[in-house]
């Protein structure tokens, strides 16, 4: 390492250790880069029936609206679902909160739910009934949608190293967002994702974890062999935050809410 390198390091670190040092994203990959075998279903199919047993499903069919205000309803949605109508971000539904309003102009549209499983439940009388994903009856304006098209999502298994990136742009869906920092190297350092909504982060192709802005907890520790001098590449997933200026930070302290 030269010596102007080892100043350069000296004094980010300087200001990581004073404050945060922000991670800005330049480049975006489509998801259907890791888009699994589609399933054309009446009706929508729970994660087991497509043989998966944690991750992202993505779950679409063609609505037709009235115009105004459509109550959507959902008879079972595990764990956590983002609801897009023609590629919009319009809110979230879990078991608790499965009803959401949806306003829209009188005509078809695109009804997009990413639906998250959180975890599987290993106790108590929930048990035996462990399904995951979207399933049952899912009403929209009273009336029930059909014509589903299932797809996996590989986003946990994805190689990040190896996805196709461009310049970024506008992000209304979900999609893979990338940047690049230099000399953020050294012990006890952890990465600050508040302000994002939920999803998934690596750091020079290494999964660092899953985030979720209802938890306590808004940071990621950062293994100490992870970082590097110069050039590392930090990639988010995420379901719902779709603000091309959104931001990570790095933080020389654990962030809670």
């Amino acid at each position: 390492m030269n010596r102007k390198t080892i100043l350069l390091c000296g004094f980010l670190l300087t200001a990581l250790v004073g404050g945060a040092q922000e991670l800005k994203m330049t480049g975006s990959a489509p998801l259907t880069q890791v888009f699994g075998e589609s399933v054309e279903s009446d009706e929508p199919l729970p994660m087991n029936d497509l043989g998966m047993e944690f991750g992202y499903v993505l779950y679409e069919a063609e609505v037709t609206l009235p115009g105004g205000d459509a109550e959507l309803e959902l008879a079972n949605v595990r764990d956590y679902a983002a609801v897009y109508l023609d590629g919009e971000f319009r809110g979230t539904m879990t078991d608790s909160r499965k009803t959401l309003t949806l306003h829209a102009e009188a005509g078809s549209h695109a009804l997009q739910l990413y639906v998250e499983n959180i975890g599987r439940i290993t106790y108590g009388p929930e048990i035996l009934d462990n399904s995951k994903g979207l399933f049952g009856s899912v009403r929209l304006g009273g009336e029930e949608v059909a014509g589903w098209r299932i797809t996996p999502l590989e986003v946990r298994d994805a190689d990040t190293e190896s996805l196709d990136f461009g310049p970024l742009g506008p992000c209304n869906v979900p999609c893979f967002r990338r940047g690049y920092f230099d000399c953020a190297a050294g012990n006890g350092v952890y990465l600050d994702v508040s302000g994002w909504g939920m999803g998934e982060v690596w750091i020079n192709g290494r999964y660092l974890g899953a985030f979720w802005d209802e938890e306590k907890q808004q940071s990621i520790r950062i293994p100490d062999d992870v970082l590097e001098t110069k050039g590392n590449r930090i990639v988010v997933f995420d379901i719902r935050n779709n603000d091309p200026d959104a931001a990570m930070r790095l933080s020389d302290k654990p962030v809670f809410k």
